[in-house]
């Protein structure tokens, strides 16, 4: 019997979407639910401490794991090679979180596409719930560390002010009702790329940018809106936020929040010359629009299709971590968070 656990659930109909680049009824029928291959992807840069501690709690019965290595120098090639022998290695084709998957989004072969970060913030061993809301349909599954089930033991006080800002402004935008616009644990069907990832420059502004999902932490923001544009179905899935275990973030609050401001923008069909604002959904698009904003609904998911990988504890991390995200019928929320209703975990 599947574990029945709290997800946002909506569908976005015509937010300006790009004409020719929807999923349709057809496209979804295609899809390979019984047993879908699930590719991971792993943008690292100096992980090398990190990945003996992230990779053991991969799931098992990946389809497969590709590293988007950014020129490391400490040796997180030659780590993770050893932690996993049938690791796919991916050239990076330029700088930036958005660049690597990006690559790795390219070169991946599964029929799912897990986005995942090597600093241990994010917990592999959460990867079922993911494939799990795909298979139950969805088509791209948004980790939220604001649904309620979902927490963080990393993120500040002004990182929390800044997200729940940017969310305003991307759901009154873009009619969406995200609870966590910046948060990277993310997966989808690989039939959405041509959706998320456009060939031409992000910004109408700035012509010259080449990468499709930008080039910093804005990334997680494009995929985000072009979900949108997109009308794709997007579903919530209440996750954990660990500490990074070694070493220290690239992120910059004012620069990347600024980049994410201009991506907003930028991608939004008023500023976009790339998005028509008055096109017409095409019939089939989209089987139905649930009620704005979204609702929790509860959803039996089907038995995961991963098994669930050995706990090897993560060092510095509270004991929330190793009990994952709250689930319904569980009588109370991961030790040190509070259900967080939508809008973020407690202050301590």
């Amino acid at each position: 019997m599947g574990v029945e656990y709290v997800q946002h659930a909506w569908e976005f109909s015509n937010n300006g979407h790009d004409p020719g680049r929807y999923v349709t009824r057809g496209d979804r029928a295609l899809r390979n639910l019984k047993d879908p291959r699930v590719s991971v992807v792993i943008p690292t840069r100096n992980e090398a401490k990190n990945l003996p501690m992230v990779m053991p709690r991969l799931p098992r019965g990946l389809f497969e794991v590709l590293i988007v290595d950014g020129c490391s120098t400490d040796g997180t090639v030659d780590v993770a090679r050893e932690l996993r022998s049938d690791v796919r290695f991916v050239e990076q084709t330029g700088q930036g979180k958005g660049n690597a998957l990006s690559a790795g989004f390219a070169a991946a072969r599964g029929d799912i596409l897990v986005t995942l970060d090597a600093d241990g913030s994010a917990d592999p061993a959460e990867i079922p719930r993911f494939v799990s809301a795909l298979v139950a349909g969805a088509d791209l599954a948004k980790g939220s560390r604001f649904a309620q089930g979902g927490g963080s033991a990393d993120i500040t006080r002004t990182r929390r002010l800044g997200n729940r800002a940017l969310c305003i402004m991307v759901n009154g935008i873009y009619g969406t009702g995200y609870t966590d616009l910046c948060y990277g644990y993310n997966a989808f069907w690989a039939d959405c790329l041509p959706a998320l990832c456009t060939s031409r420059p992000l910004y109408a502004a700035d012509p010259t940018l080449e990468s499709p999902l930008g080039e910093g932490f804005e990334v997680e923001t494009v995929l985000n809106v072009r979900a949108a544009k997109g009308a794709l179905r997007v579903w919530e899935v209440p996750s954990y936020e660990l500490r990074r275990i070694h070493g220290q973030s690239n992120l910059h609050a004012l620069r990347d929040g600024w980049r994410v401001v201009r991506t907003i923008w930028g991608e939004s069909p008023a500023f976009s010359t790339r998005y028509s604002p008055s096109a017409a959904a095409p019939p089939g698009s989209v089987d139905g629009i649930l009620p704005h904003p979204a609702t929790s609904q509860a959803i039996t998911p089907v038995t995961p299709l991963l098994a669930e990988a050995p706990r090897v504890p993560l060092p510095r991390t509270t004991p929330a971590i190793e009990h994952g995200p709250a689930l319904v019928g569980d009588s109370q929320p991961p030790p040190g968070t509070r259900a967080s209703n939508g809008h973020g975990p407690d202050e301590p």
